[in-house]
């Protein structure tokens, strides 16, 4: 089974995947440009609002990854602890290549912006219930999301 250690989420790490979002440190507006992305016309944003309420039991075990392929997908706290973002880049035979799969530990002032066609775990919280703004690019049709499943790997926290 094939283990990913949870390492600490830095713009830096996670670019290839997409952009982190974090809450400014002194006052003023910081823009996220790229939390927007779609690849469709007739595609509508959309705002929803998730609470996760039962914290993952660590180390997590999972099988499943999801995508979006046309829209970017931006998950942004409202009241969070730590979080899990585990992405895949996508295989050259299509799907989620989990050879090169890597898990970040989120603190709760950070959001993420999964870029279009990025493979992502499913939202998952560490500490406590939380609460957070997703937004996406819909159109209705089965581009909008697409789950799969991959072969059972591991999570483990720092």
């Amino acid at each position: 089974m094939m283990i990913l250690r949870a390492e600490p989420l830095t713009s830096a790490a996670f670019l290839a995947f997409g952009e982190v979002i974090e809450c400014p440190s002194i006052p003023g507006r910081t823009y996220f440009e790229d939390a927007l992305a779609n690849l469709r016309p007739k595609a509508r944003p959309s705002i929803s609002l998730t609470v996760k309420d039962q914290p993952a039991a660590m180390p997590l075990r999972s099988t499943t990854m999801e995508r979006h392929e046309f829209s970017s997908q931006s998950f942004i706290p409202q009241q969070a602890g730590r979080w899990l973002v585990i992405v895949a880049p996508h295989a050259k035979d299509g799907g989620p290549d989990m050879a090169r799969a890597r898990a970040f530990l989120a603190g709760p002032m950070q959001g993420v912006t999964f870029g279009a066609n990025v493979w992502h775990h499913p939202f998952t919280v560490l500490d406590a219930p939380a609460r957070f703004v997703i937004i996406m690019w819909r159109d209705g049709s089965k581009g909008d999301e697409e789950f799969v499943q991959v072969p059972e790997f591991t999570v483990e926290l720092p």
